[in-house]
């Protein structure tokens, strides 16, 4: 897979680590209604291609140059399991020579971070569709991702090195108005900030919370961090607006910290 190396900070570990069987169990048994079956867009040009990939934020393509061989069921099975991400597919010659890719391949395209993710070679050869689905899984970000531990893994993985996380209860009257102010600031900061929620609803993830220091008495909350070096910054907020979000990333980025330098350092695990 074509991918910026992996960078293991703490937090990375402390989130990850728990990354047990029912992670696994929840991505194999995320199948669709099958009753409702649907298929992969045929991109037949390269510009069908090109406009099929600029109109979502997180696009799939499988580039074949046989439409027989194995893998390619294996790719129309995932259409059923993420109804949520577009799939298209190609044997096209000139789509194929297009994207560079001289075989056979699947790539995963992100508007987030203008990020392209591409398996071929011996990763297609032995690709199943548990492998192929813990991909999409893991590195589907958009300009809004919600935390799960898998998907932390691709946030760790991808170009934008800088995240913002929301920490609030999806269950809250504020909820729908917060996201929609949110995915607004989020458009702002394309390529620089990778925008995350953390559903404080959910008891796993409260390790999160607790690991910026925070108590569910002060969510909803921000919290940015920076993977290269750990360095993070936290805002607790009444509600959230795309100013306030703004001005937040825009503090951040120019090395204003809200909170206190001389805080103790946190607990090792």
């Amino acid at each position: 897979m074509e991918a910026t190396q992996f960078r293991y900070p703490l937090l990375l570990l402390l989130l990850t680590c728990g990354l047990a069987p029912e992670v696994v169990a929840e991505v194999e048994e995320s199948s669709g209604d099958p009753s409702a079956a649907q298929e992969p867009v045929q991109l037949t040009d390269v510009p069908a291609a090109m406009e099929f990939i600029a109109a979502v934020e997180v696009a799939i393509i499988g580039f074949f140059q046989d439409l027989e061989i194995p893998i390619v069921s294996v790719f129309h099975s995932m259409v059923q399991q993420f109804p949520d991400v577009s799939f298209g597919i190609s044997n096209d010659s000139e789509v194929l020579a297009h994207y560079n890719v001289s075989g056979n391949a699947i790539s995963l395209f992100r508007l987030v971070d203008n990020e392209q993710l591409k398996l071929e070679g011996e990763e297609i050869e032995n690709m199943d569709a548990t492998k192929l689905s813990r991909f999409i899984m893991s590195n589907s970000l958009r300009f809004v991702t919600e935390y799960n531990p898998m998907v932390m893994l691709g946030l760790f993985n991808a170009m934008v090195e800088i995240h913002l996380l929301l920490m609030m209860n999806k269950a809250s009257p504020e909820y729908e108005e917060s996201m929609r102010h949110y995915q607004e600031a989020a458009k702002l900061f394309r390529g620089k900030v990778l925008f995350v929620l953390v559903d404080s609803g959910v008891k796993e993830n409260g390790n999160v919370i607790s690991y910026f220091r925070l108590k569910m008495s002060q969510l909803p909350a921000l919290a940015i961090y920076r993977t290269l070096d750990d360095k993070w910054d936290t805002l607790p907020i009444a509600e959230v607006t795309v100013d306030q979000v703004q001005n937040f990333c825009d503090g951040f980025l120019k090395g204003k910290l809200h909170k206190s330098e001389e805080k103790t350092p946190k607990e090792e695990l």
